[in-house]
């Protein structure tokens, strides 16, 4: 498929030069300097990182990480040759522990590679795999989302959970999932966005800016990372609009699939 022709909406710039700024938050930043700023808030966060999902989210983002993982198609498929899934930003192996277990469950030959920038992170995702009480087909390394060290056409499956968001150039990371993936090949993004009634975004924006940066305080010790996050959700784009951006990257049957209200939502495409 020819990849179509979109600048993309001007809510931060999607590609870069230097002296170019960016949003980091609600602050502007120079591009070059975003990606360390967010590697230093989830440095801050990596030990206590699902604890406050489940607490920011009262468990929520559960039930939205089980349905990205049903929108995989982990179906029964014995014999089948082995899956190669990419899971961008997922250093914890939340994702990915899901899926392979998922692929387990169907008899569906599976291999994961996370791939997270942040060294903490992938600290907390290790461990985690070291003391599962199951064998899990996961590796861990440390990559750059506009950057992935992944052949092209070498991923069945390419997930990103709540990490789109971060990085610093989307089109480029977009780029990069239509790159690595091969034809028929599967993209699934699960991210924070817009509400569509105006008195629930005003009760969601009330809790996330008076409650959610003092939790982080009171359970991690440090609020600054919690206000950045609830800030960079405010600034990330439409589900429709950001749906635009999939499609642009080359993606066909784009879908979006508003979870909780639209507190979240699921965008989903193939590589054909």
């Amino acid at each position: 498929m020819e990849k179509s022709d979109n600048s993309g909406p001007s809510i931060s710039p999607l590609t870069g030069r230097d002296g170019t700024l960016t949003d980091f938050g609600f602050r502007q930043v120079p591009t070059a300097d975003k990606q360390a700023l967010v590697r230093d808030v989830f440095d801050a966060v990596a030990a206590r990182y699902d604890l406050m999902n489940d607490l920011m989210s009262a468990g929520l983002h559960r039930v939205w990480k089980r349905r990205l993982v049903e929108l995989l198609f982990l179906r029964r498929n014995p014999g089948r040759d082995t899956l190669h899934m990419a899971d961008i930003a997922g250093g914890t192996g939340d994702i990915a522990f899901r899926a392979a277990r998922a692929a387990h469950r169907g008899a569906t030959p599976i291999q994961i590679q996370v791939i997270d920038a942040n060294t903490e992170m992938l600290r907390v995702g290790k461990n985690r795999a070291i003391t599962a009480r199951d064998a899990l087909p996961v590796s861990f390394t440390t990559g750059n989302a506009e950057h992935l060290p992944l052949a092209d056409n070498s991923m069945d499956i390419y997930t990103v959970a709540f990490g789109i968001r971060n990085v610093t150039h989307r089109a480029a990371a977009l780029d990069e999932a239509w790159r690595v993936l091969k034809p028929g090949g599967r993209f699934v993004c699960l991210e924070f966005s817009n509400i569509p009634s105006d008195i629930l975004t005003r009760v969601y924006d009330s809790y996330s800016f008076r409650v959610i940066p003092p939790l982080g305080q009171l359970v991690t010790g440090d609020g600054d990372p919690y206000q950045y996050l609830v800030e960079s959700i405010r600034k990330f784009p439409r589900a429709d609009t950001f749906a635009d951006e999939v499609t642009a990257a080359g993606f066909s049957r784009v879908a979006v699939e508003r979870l909780s209200g639209g507190v979240a939502a699921l965008h989903s495409g193939w590589k054909v």
